[in-house]
């Protein structure tokens, strides 16, 4: 039986993932830089081995554009990639988003079957990382008003993912993954807060407050563009309606928020 590789197997959709895959029998190379199959974007050295036997990958962006197009050439074996994209990456001028497109546009190009996924911002946003310390200090701020977000479960994802990698009939797809309604920033820290007991509130705040408190946690400017670019796309609206890329794959309505939110915060 052939692997399918998984890169980014320790983050949010990729651990998901590799739990899926190998409870449903696949054979599966968890790989990133800390597994045991080390793979990094920046040691070319690590890329060989890694995908060597590999009929599938998984494929999610590095941080910044460049080395995809090397890695896909370099892959020999692989004859299905399922990127990891975003919603609106094609509309945004941020490195975030021109990796995603590059590695979309690798995929395209190498020759195997290709299908890209292009997510609204994650649940678990909230609860794993990015938002977590202002929903745990019961204030998140934000640069964004009451513009609704349609955010997708991750778990969603990984079983999107699960049945491309495995399945037929996804070969020159996008699909775009969100949940069945949006829902405003307020909305969500009130859904998290019934489900949690927690008194948790939302605050809009300026860009350039917001770029300060980025500044203070660390972020560099360039990083801080891209977020804040993202933010303002947002905020017109772009992304804010429902996609139907989980019923497309699945067959059954995407998780809501408050589902989510009795899961994870109850």
């Amino acid at each position: 039986m052939s692997e399918i590789l998984i890169l980014g197997a320790t983050g949010k959709t990729g651990r998901r993932l590799v739990r899926r895959l190998q409870a449903a029998g696949e054979k599966v190379r968890p790989a990133s830089r800390s597994s045991q199959v080390r793979f990094d974007w920046n040691d070319p050295g690590t890329w060989d081995e890694t995908s060597r036997g590999a009929h599938a990958v998984y494929l999610v962006a590095p941080d910044s554009p460049g080395p995809v197009h090397e890695f896909v050439a370099r892959a020999a074996d692989v004859r299905k990639y399922v990127v990891l994209s975003g919603r609106g990456a094609d509309k945004l001028d941020a490195d975030f988003s021109r990796s995603m497109l590059d590695a979309e546009e690798a995929a395209r190009n190498s020759g195997a079957e290709w299908t890209v996924l292009r997510p609204n911002n994650f649940n678990q946003n909230f609860d794993e990382f990015v938002w977590r310390d202002g929903v745990m200090a019961g204030l998140l701020q934000l640069p964004l008003g009451k513009t609704p977000e349609p955010f997708v479960d991750v778990e969603d994802i990984a079983e999107v993912a699960a049945e491309v990698l495995t399945g037929d009939g996804h070969a020159g797809r996008t699909y775009e993954l969100s949940g069945p309604r949006g829902v405003t920033f307020e909305e969500a820290v009130a859904i998290i807060g019934r489900a949690s007991g927690r008194a948790i509130r939302y605050e809009e705040v300026t860009p350039e407050a917001y770029r300060k408190q980025l500044a203070a946690e660390g972020w560099g400017p360039e990083d801080a563009d891209g977020v804040l670019a993202m933010f303002a796309y947002m905020s017109g609206g772009h992304v804010a309606e429902p996609a139907d890329g989980v019923r497309q794959v699945l067959g059954r309505e995407a998780t809501s928020f408050e589902e989510y939110a009795r899961r994870v915060w109850s």
